[in-house]
């Protein structure tokens, strides 16, 4: 993956696996500290303490369709190159949270990429859950949370192509001005 927001895809599709109901997503940039912190959590099913302690093993996967689970073992490597770490919590029934710390400027970390055409879609695909999604540059945040956006529609659907849209340019807007 060459994108971290590529990486968050890809965590949240295990949250949803896990029958999550609300998925967390949140960045934070500390250029003072030098951080690029990246949190995802979720309500899901969790896992066993022996399943966390071998979910950075690429042969470790829960898959029936291939051997191989490469998500969290490449964003493992994408922190640990950049001098950073990756923690996760997980308890069997009340869901995992995934935290990664990468430096901010160094040469080696991943651009962000499209976070907010991610986010998107993750909303659009799965209007069931509910997102929230924060993040914070400096002292500056921005905060979106489906069950708001819902409210705000009354009864149009975060599936339609028009609400994908206008999430979007909202995102895109927000984290231009942060």
């Amino acid at each position: 993956m060459t994108e971290l927001s590529l990486h968050i895809l890809d965590i949240v599709q295990n949250s949803i696996v896990a029958g999550a109901k609300h998925i967390h997503i949140g960045i934070a940039e500390d250029s003072e500290r030098d951080t690029l912190s990246i949190t995802i959590g979720d309500d899901g099913r969790g896992m066993p303490a022996e399943v966390v302690q071998k979910v950075l093993d690429p042969y470790t996967t829960s898959r029936t369709t291939r051997k191989v689970g490469l998500g969290l073992p490449l964003l493992n490597d994408a922190c640990r190159s950049t001098g950073g770490e990756l923690h996760i919590e997980s308890a069997e029934g009340k869901g995992t949270t995934v935290l990664a710390t990468l430096g901010f400027s160094h040469i080696d970390r991943q651009p962000i990429g499209d976070i907010a055409g991610v986010v998107v879609m993750l909303i659009a695909a799965n209007p069931e859950i509910r997102f929230t999604y924060n993040h914070q540059r400096g002292a500056n945040r921005f905060d979106l949370d489906t069950n708001e956006v819902k409210e705000v529609l009354d009864g149009i659907p975060l599936s339609s192509p028009q609400v994908a849209k206008m999430l979007r340019e909202m995102i895109n807007l927000n984290l231009d001005e942060l």
